[in-house]
């Protein structure tokens, strides 16, 4: 027997879209996204938008530079597969641009070196050369640009 979904009304649509939105950081495609669980006529969704973004608990800024601190910092992403993420979830190039600065220089590079080191270190019975190769790949797979990598590698060697 298929599940019925129960219906709520606009106020209580209204607080599980704030609670999602103080539960993390979010941008307005992932609210977007959780506003098609609720059928909402489009001038619901207008008002609940226009409510969330008055209380600030909606802010895209303020979403892009967690989303960037976070993804640097706790699962140590390049500036390449950030931006990329950001721009699916809809976030406009000039948002992303002015918002980089969430991750200082200086720790960028010692974070792009550790994970050098790491990563080549693990490689069992492979020549140096190849070491080095696959260290860059997967460096690059991390979204770390490639003159980065190439100019702090060639400082280690």
């Amino acid at each position: 027997m298929p599940m019925e979904k129960k219906s709520y009304t606009f106020d209580e649509i209204k607080q599980k879209i704030v609670n999602y939105c103080v539960y993390q950081d979010r941008c307005h495609a992932e609210v977007e996204q959780k506003m098609r669980d609720f059928l909402l006529i489009p001038e619901a969704k207008d008002e609940i938008f226009l409510y969330l973004i008055k209380e600030n608990y909606l802010n895209e800024e303020r979403f892009t530079r967690s989303y960037i601190r976070g993804k640097f910092y706790i699962k140590h992403w390049g500036r390449t597969k950030i931006k990329m993420n950001l721009k699916m979830k809809g976030i406009n190039e000039k948002l992303i641009s002015n918002s980089m600065d969430e991750i200082d220089e200086s720790d960028y590079e010692k974070t792009v070196v550790k994970l050098y080191q790491n990563y080549f270190s693990s490689q069992k019975g492979l020549q140096e050369y190849q070491k080095k190769s696959k260290t860059i790949k997967h460096l690059l797979s991390k979204g770390y640009e490639y003159e980065i990598i190439i100019n702090l590698i060639n400082i280690e060697d």
